[in-house]
């Protein structure tokens, strides 16, 4: 039996807009931060987590069955969320609808991508214990960015907002606590048991050095000082598409939760409300259902701060009794979310799919997954 939550956020009433027309773009980056032994699951080991952003791209787009130059790293449990998120969008016929963009990862996918020039793309950040995780022109030239193609929207095409980050719930950790929020304890991983002291003591050590333990800084220099390269350009666009009157499912958890208390802090007061209504942020059940985390309480901090209704969906998507172990591990703790999995399956529901017809189809691509790799 999953735990109670604290109550959920309010959900509103605005009038639900045509998902069916969404696009996706999907963010990678990295951080220094990931090479922190017992910080992440996204890889067994640190060496391993250099490729992870590279291969979770090709599985998501090429899927099992198809050469892909970067292998997917060896986890401790489970097998990539990036499965789940490809079946979703090859079963709806929504591949070519996909954006890739990297922001500066230690190894570009194979996959057809966008690569941005200059700042923008200029390698992964430090790790945020440093207080000194992204130069500030580099954030600023992912924000604006970000509001450019925040502003070249259409309206009338909801967009699905996914990351791949290895390390990027720590920096998720790191962003709150410096825009003020007491999030120690709330933000979850890709570890069966989130490694909340370790994440907490960097955290500490990072704002220490910036000068930002009083929590008062502004996101920009928040950013600077513990973020990631994925949080400046999101927020960015973020706040500009919902004042363009886009539509904007951040498909993950902790992480996306990040993204949306940047997007506010850098709105004006009087434009939250809208900002807020225009957003949703969908994840799994194994994120929202953990013991070890509380995405709602996360989201109720964030709706009390600046005094806005964060708008929450669970994907109905289970893996009880999966024929394939490494999904059936999603259900003992592990992996638990990522690459727009949680979003992707929840607008799997939308579009009149049952959540079982989608656990037997991802049962069908992780057996080719693992006998691919077996070969």
């Amino acid at each position: 039996m999953p735990r109670l939550c604290s109550p959920p956020p309010d959900f509103g009433t605005t009038k639900d807009p045509d998902w069916s027309r969404s696009r996706v773009l999907l963010l990678l980056a990295a951080t220094a931060t990931a090479a922190v032994p017992g910080i992440s699951a996204a890889g067994a080991t640190p060496s391993s987590r250099l490729a992870t952003a590279a291969a979770d791209a090709e599985l998501l787009v090429w899927g099992p069955g198809h050469h892909r130059p970067h292998g997917l790293p060896p986890l401790p449990a489970g097998v990539s969320p990036a499965l789940i998120s490809h079946v979703v969008l090859r079963e709806l016929g929504w591949l070519e609808r996909l954006q890739v963009v990297d922001l500066g990862c230690h190894q570009a996918p194979a996959v057809p991508h966008l690569r941005l020039p200059g700042l923008e793309s200029a390698g992964p950040a430090n790790c945020l214990s440093s207080g000194a995780a992204l130069d500030p022109q580099r954030v600023t030239a992912l924000l604006e960015r970000g509001h450019r193609w925040g502003a070249a929207l259409d309206p009338t095409r909801p967009l699905v907002l996914a990351e791949c980050v290895p390390g990027g719930t720590s920096t998720a950790l790191a962003v709150l606590r410096g825009l003020g929020l007491a999030a120690d304890g709330l933000v979850s991983g890709s570890l069966r048991r989130s490694a909340h002291g370790l994440k907490a003591s960097l955290v500490d050590a990072g704002l220490t050095a910036a000068a930002l333990n009083s929590g008062q800084g502004s996101p920009q220099q928040v950013l600077a000082a513990v973020g990631d390269p994925m949080q400046a350009l999101a927020a960015g666009l973020l706040s500009a598409a919902s004042r363009r009157g886009v539509a904007v499912l951040l498909a993950g958890g902790s992480q996306m939760a990040a993204v949306l208390a940047l997007a506010l802090a850098l709105t004006a007061p009087e434009l939250r409300p809208g900002l807020a209504s225009q957003v949703r942020l969908a994840t799994t059940a194994w994120v929202a259902e953990e013991s070890d985390s509380d995405l709602n309480r996360l989201l109720a901090l964030i709706g009390e701060r600046w005094q806005v209704r964060p708008r929450l969906e669970v994907a109905a998507l289970r893996f009880h009794g999966s024929s394939c172990r490494a999904l059936a591990d999603y259900e003992r703790g592990f992996v638990k979310e990522g690459v727009g999995a949680g979003g992707l399956a929840w607008l799997w529901q939308g579009q009149g799919r049952e959540p079982a017809t989608l656990a037997r189809a991802c049962e069908a691509a992780c057996a080719e997954l693992l006998a691919e790799a077996g070969a």
